[in-house]
């Protein structure tokens, strides 16, 4: 069956290294991750592995905040790892690149490291961009948040809210500000799961490829040395 996924004779020596992706279309926190993927099983292939991508489940607590998808939030990230996990052992895979973009996506995937004890990079997708609107160059879904109390006050008309609601988000990555993805971002390059200086980087920024690129060489190379 592995021949059938390309693999080829003087591929079965190589350390087998999973790249587990929780990409979707369902929140701009994860749109990156196809690309980040490709660029993490060339670094794989040219430090002498063989990946093997797989996806795995996402949420968006921005979207579901405020009503009862909420429930759901904490829910996935348990399924994260115990998917993440589960294709791991069953497959006996060597090693992983783990990439995620939102909240429960990031700690989902570091528990399935945790949990498996094998060679493990963490690849993240990038905040988004702040956005622009009139005098502000900060903005940020907060500000979304704290209209919506404003315009309830009065303080800020519906048109207001509107451009504000436009505007925050201008394209692909996480939440921009120190919430939970881009917390857990720093978490994990500070405790050696990615690579120094990956977290920062915005996800349009292009040196995510490289960074997600030297993940997949840096995960054979944990395994050659050793190091779980």
């Amino acid at each position: 069956m592995l021949r059938a996924v390309g693999m080829g004779d003087e591929d079965f020596a190589k350390p087998q290294i999973g790249v587990a992706s929780s990409w979707n279309e369902i929140t701009p926190c994860n749109l990156s991750l196809d690309r980040l993927a490709k660029r993490a099983k060339e670094g794989v292939r040219a430090a002498g592995g063989f990946p093997l991508e797989f996806g795995t489940i996402s949420v968006s607590d921005g979207i579901s905040m405020g009503h009862e998808g909420m429930r759901a939030s904490l829910v996935s990230r348990e399924v994260i790892a115990d998917s993440v996990e589960t294709v791991m052992f069953a497959e006996r895979l060597d090693g992983s690149v783990l990439l995620a973009g939102c909240d429960k996506s990031l700690p989902g995937m570091l528990m399935a490291a945790a949990r498996l004890d094998l060679a493990a990079v963490f690849v993240y997708a990038g905040t988004t961009l702040p956005g622009h609107l009139d005098e502000q160059d900060n903005l940020t879904i907060i500000d979304v948040f704290e209209g919506v109390g404003s315009c309830a006050r009065g303080l800020i008309d519906r048109e207001r809210l509107d451009a504000i609601e436009r505007a925050a988000c201008p394209g692909e990555g996480a939440c921009g500000g120190m919430y939970t993805a881009n917390t857990m971002a720093s978490a994990a390059e500070a405790i050696g799961m990615s690579l120094p200086g990956s977290a920062a980087p915005p996800s349009v920024d292009r040196r995510r490829d490289d960074i997600a690129l030297r993940s997949g060489e840096a995960v054979v190379r944990l395994i050659e040395q050793g190091i779980t």
